[in-house]
């Protein structure tokens, strides 16, 4: 058997371990005599275009913190996961994730636009596709920046494809769906803390390490080479487009308009700005200065963190979470220095390291009086303890999961010489290599050659008006 072909046969073996899809039962229609009704279907419409805007968030980031010659790449990139991710989430997403089965199915799911959307009471199907469509294309993204300034366009619609289509919809069906198998367990995760991010960060890492790092990232010593973004401003905008969206992914995860929005965007609130005073401490201690892009990336990193606990934790408990996320994106930045893994943004300690922080946070400040009915899960620290064995075997299974899967993928993309772009191309930049459009066109005129264009002017007007 030729080589190319083993890990595509280990990528099927991985996709084919599955339950059979389960036919579910026919649903009814959304109760349009039900004020509720309305409330929760807007809201969660409203949440969903916010999510859908996150993906100018992460273009800013990732254009900002690159380097100019690969800043029309890298917007083109993030414009394109919404447009990947949407068609492959349509097509085939949505109905392995939602398909009823405990591990892996497929059921066809489209109805009437008043049929009710899976495991929902109050939710029209389109508007649960949507949102849940705009958390496959954020998944996506997270590779989009681990691999940036080296990775071939034609490479990025295959993952991204086949992240939206299949490896994240997988992950979906066991703990978004009611029949998955990490669902039924216990597992918690309101918003995709390890189902987004720590699904798209292992996809990231696998790819980096696969790729290599740019070329000058390192000397062949090993002695780390930073190579600085070219536009921090941009970067520090898409922090707050992202900071102010993820408001909508948190409170939307809650599927309805109850009072219970309230306290998950004040914990979302407090991860965000406690993540922010990580990375500024941080920062501060290792760097003697408070960096900018990693106080940035300490905002986000404390929102990761809390995105899975956000129903389940105390406003205190979303600060400690917030806090220790804010110094694991930080410090997992130096992490990957020393390792030699080229990270261009900071997406793998961003999403992957604080998502597994923050689901296995879960499992220790799960406060049960943070429900409504006071019925909630109760971690560690509350008296419980299956809870933080019940988070960990999940992150298992879907680290190893996506990282079988990813690596079979990569692979594939460089067998087939799609991975990576070509010394001279990384080297002129992609906008230029891959686009033939820079982002920014030099229309700078010498003074000299200005004022000759003015004084001809000044002759066409005269002749003009002579005549």
């Amino acid at each position: 058997m030729k080589k190319r072909w083993i890990a595509p046969i280990a990528a099927a073996s991985v996709l084919l371990w599955a339950n059979p899809a389960a036919a579910q039962a026919s649903r009814g229609t959304v109760d349009l005599s039900q004020p509720s009704v309305l409330a929760d279907n807007v809201f969660i419409l409203v949440c969903a275009i916010f999510v859908i805007f996150m993906q100018a968030g992460f273009a800013m980031v990732e254009a900002g913190l690159t380097r100019a010659k690969n800043a029309a790449h890298m917007m083109l990139k993030n414009l394109l996961d919404f447009v990947v991710g949407a068609a492959g989430f349509a097509l085939v997403g949505y109905h392995i994730a939602f398909s009823g089965a405990a591990y892996l199915g497929f059921n066809w799911l489209w109805a009437g636009t008043d049929t009710v959307a899976p495991y929902s009471d109050t939710l029209s199907l389109p508007i649960h596709f949507l949102f849940q469509m705009a958390f496959a294309a954020a998944t996506a993204t997270i590779i989009s920046g681990a691999v940036a300034e080296r990775v071939q366009f034609r490479a990025y619609f295959v993952y991204s494809a086949a992240l939206s289509a299949v490896i994240y919809p997988v992950v979906v069906s066991w703990v978004f769906a009611g029949d998955g198998w990490l669902n039924t367990r216990g597992f918690v995760d309101l918003a995709g803390g390890s189902v987004v991010h720590v699904v798209g960060g292992t996809a990231a890492v696998i790819g980096a390490v696969i790729l290599g790092p740019r070329i000058g990232r390192f000397d062949e010593d090993g002695r780390s080479n930073p190579i600085p973004g070219h536009n921090v401003p941009l970067a520090v905008l898409g922090v707050f487009i992202l900071l102010v969206s993820w408001f909508a992914f948190n409170a939307g995860s809650v599927g309805r308009a109850d009072i219970s929005i309230g306290a998950v965007a004040v914990a979302t609130a407090m991860g965000g700005a406690f993540g922010g005073l990580g990375g500024t401490i941080s920062s501060w201690l290792t760097l003697k200065t408070p960096d900018v892009t990693l106080i940035g990336n300490g905002l986000l990193g404390g929102l990761v963190s809390v995105t899975a606990g956000a129903a389940n934790v105390g406003i205190f408990s979303a600060m400690i979470m917030g806090l220790i996320g804010g110094f694991i994106a930080t410090n997992g930045v130096f992490l990957l220095d020393r390792l030699k893994v080229d990270d261009p943004v900071g997406a793998i300690p961003v999403h992957l390291m604080c998502g597994v922080w923050g689901t296995l946070a879960v499992g220790i400040f799960a406060d049960p009086d943070v429900a409504i009915d006071g019925s909630g899960p109760a971690g560690l620290i509350y008296g419980g303890g299956s809870l933080l064995v019940d988070q960990a075997v999940g992150l298992l299974a879907i680290i190893g999961f996506v990282g079988v899967a990813s690596l079979a993928m990569f692979l594939v993309l460089r067998e087939f010489g799609w991975l990576r772009v070509s010394v001279e191309h990384e080297m002129v930049g992609l906008d230029l290599a891959e686009h033939a459009l820079p982002a920014y066109n030099d229309d700078f005129v010498d003074y000299d050659d200005a004022l000759i264009g003015i004084d001809e002017l000044d002759s066409y007007y005269d002749d003009e008006f002579a005549g």
